[in-house]
């Protein structure tokens, strides 16, 4: 009796993501670290001087965590109600934060106690931040003002109130300490000089702005908000650069690299897009569990971490480099034992024996080789096989049909079972590595079922499914065969009026080769 041969799985080539350095660079994180904290995240903040400790802000606590550390180190928990955007200063020695009560409260990282507590907005302040002279604060809240402070007096210097509506983001300039900018809700950003009395540009987004960004060199900026990320130049006053739009929700971070070369976006549809800042591309983006509302790079690169709405901390590490040892060498003796024979070639009068392999069979191989093909084919619609290797499914209808039991297979089916035949098809038939057997299939099935075909309004909508799909592939099939026809038509035109101009250029060639000689 002879052996039972396996169906055999047509493979195809795949058409994997193409690598790059980026891709390479940015798949070199650790698998991320889980921390949960109290409420959703608006704020991650990362010292700007080692050992890179980050101010996470999460209800009405401000927790500051190690690099490596998956339990908060310090905590600042001194507010009535929710916190909002804790800040470092550049020294990595103070922390600032907004609060829902309206006041800002100042802490030293190494005490407990805020060192001042600034009181002039009349709402939630939800945007707070140090000057790059290192003594004054700026902010913004929901009463739509954006006011300036001096910390050492804790008294208000100036106060804006050019917004028509809530304040929520806000930075400031690393080049010139007197500027700072503010995004609103009224779809504006401002730019705004402490020298002035009013602000100095305004730019139009034109949705509510979630997130605004400063390039080092200042003469960039960032706006995020809706699904745009826009990239403006201030030195040309507020020129739009690019409009990007590579978000399905709305934008709700931004951040920059220690280089400057990639720009990071966070939003509500679980994503994270990496971008180039020479062609504002998309390089790379990450898929997280949840909507992003706070996102932040450790200022060596070695550690991304994003905040959830569901109150989830995820820390991705980067892997260390591998370092590469010398192996040692094995002891000459076993590995002279290890090779022995390896290169022997059996002689004539040598009698061979082979180690039997024993072949294991799959589950609808077995259900085949019994000869039990409804089973068989009820094996690979299962969920698994159907949904993420459809080309086990489309072999082994085809080993049934070259059987010839089929029709048998697909015959005798109840609503369910016949719904989920009809969806498989459907979905499959229009791919062109699936076409010819799933037509053939797909034939079988309105035969043996036309008789019960107004019975049953689940199985009516499949075929109608069905019929719609093959009749928009046989419309795509007609338009591209009138575009070949076009494109013939052109290269053919192309072709002839190319041999005229050759025929042509040929015979002038020679009638002046010919005057040439006669006047010789």
């Amino acid at each position: 009796m002879a052996t039972y041969k396996p169906v055999v799985v047509q493979t195809f080539p795949k058409l994997g993501e193409r690598i790059t350095q980026d891709t390479v660079y940015w798949r070199g994180y650790k698998t991320p670290v889980q921390i949960k904290e109290f409420g959703a995240i608006n704020k991650i903040d990362f010292s700007p001087i080692p050992p890179y400790n980050y101010a996470v802000t999460a209800s009405s606590r401000i927790h500051i965590y190690g690099r490596y550390s998956q339990e908060p180190v310090k905590t600042f928990s001194r507010f009535k109600d929710a916190a909002y955007c804790a800040t470092y200063r550049d020294d990595g020695n103070l922390l600032v934060a907004g609060s829902e009560e309206g006041s800002i409260r100042l802490f030293d990282v190494s005490g407990r106690a805020p060192l001042r507590q600034f009181d002039g907005h009349t709402k939630p302040v939800h945007v707070v931040g140090f000057l790059s002279d290192k003594y004054r604060i700026f902010s913004g809240g929901d009463d739509y003002s954006s006011n300036l402070w001096d910390i050492p007096s804790a008294t208000e210097i100036v106060s804006y109130s050019e917004h028509a509506d809530y304040v929520r983001c806000g930075c400031t300039s690393k080049v010139n300490a007197d500027v700072f900018i503010t995004g609103s809700y009224d779809h504006t950003v401002k730019l705004f000089d402490a020298r002035t009395k009013s602000s100095v540009m305004t730019i139009d987004h034109g949705q509510p702005v979630e997130s605004v960004l400063l390039f080092p060199s200042g003469g960039l900026l960032v706006s995020a908000g809706g699904r745009y990320v826009k990239v403006w130049d201030v030195l040309k006053g507020g020129q739009l650069l690019v409009s990007l739009k590579n978000h399905h929700k709305t934008v709700t971070c931004l951040c920059l690299n220690s280089s400057g070369q990639r720009l990071l976006s966070g939003s509500l549809d679980r994503h994270v897009k990496i971008y180039s800042t020479t062609s504002y591309k998309v390089v790379h983006s990450f898929n997280y569990a949840t909507s992003i509302l706070s996102l932040a790079l450790s200022p060596e690169d070695e550690t991304i971490v994003v905040g959830m709405t569901n109150g989830v901390l995820n820390v991705k590490h980067r892997k260390p480099e591998e370092r590469k040892e010398k192996s040692q060498k094995k002891r000459q003796p076993a590995y002279r034992t290890h090779v022995k024979g390896r290169t022997y070639m059996p002689k004539q009068e040598d009698f061979c024996v082979s180690k039997p392999v024993k072949r294991v069979l799959r589950k609808y191989d077995k259900l085949l080789k019994n000869f039990q093909s409804s089973k068989a084919l009820d094996a690979v619609l299962e969920p698994p096989i159907r949904l993420y290797t459809p080309e086990v499914t489309v072999a082994v209808m085809q080993e049934l049909h070259r059987r010839g039991t089929l029709r048998s297979a697909l015959a005798g089916r109840d609503e369910k079972q016949i719904n989920l035949l009809l969806t498989f098809v459907a979905r499959r038939v229009i791919e062109p590595r699936f076409t010819p057997v799933l037509v053939t299939v797909a034939d079988m099935i309105t035969d043996i079922y036309q008789p019960v075909v107004g019975q049953s309004p689940i199985v009516d909508r499949q075929f109608l499914r069905l019929q719609e799909a093959i009749g928009k592939e046989i419309d795509y099939q007609e338009e591209l065969l009138e575009v070949l026809g076009m494109m013939d038509t052109l290269f053919a035109t192309f072709t002839k009026k190319r041999a005229a101009y050759l025929e042509e250029n040929k015979s002038n060639g020679l009638t002046e080769t010919i005057g040439t000689n006669m006047n010789n």
